[in-house]
């Protein structure tokens, strides 16, 4: 079970690292090249956000005794997204 949850963090480390690094490249941009990256981040936000759901759906069905360390990690995830869609916007 929890092998998914790892496989669901690997996919969620790269596609933020990749998310940062558009964010970071936005505004020196202007023009269609600004407008589809935006459009790029955002479509990668969704993805992440998606990516926590099944992340906390997989939370649920590890047992008990290890459940409190991955609801950790992934209150940690969570407030990381906040903080790229607060850099974001």
């Amino acid at each position: 079970m929890s092998s998914d949850f790892e496989s669901y963090e690997q996919d969620f480390g790269t596609i933020t690292a990749e998310v940062t690094n558009k964010i970071g490249r936005i505004p020196k941009l202007s023009g269609e090249e600004k407008t589809q990256l935006v459009l790029n981040v955002d479509k990668q936000l969704e993805e992440v956000r998606e990516l926590l759901e099944q992340m906390d759906l997989e939370v649920r069905e590890i047992p008990i005794q290890s459940r409190a360390m991955y609801n950790g990690r992934l209150k940690s995830y969570k407030q990381e997204i906040d903080k790229l869609e607060k850099d974001f916007v």
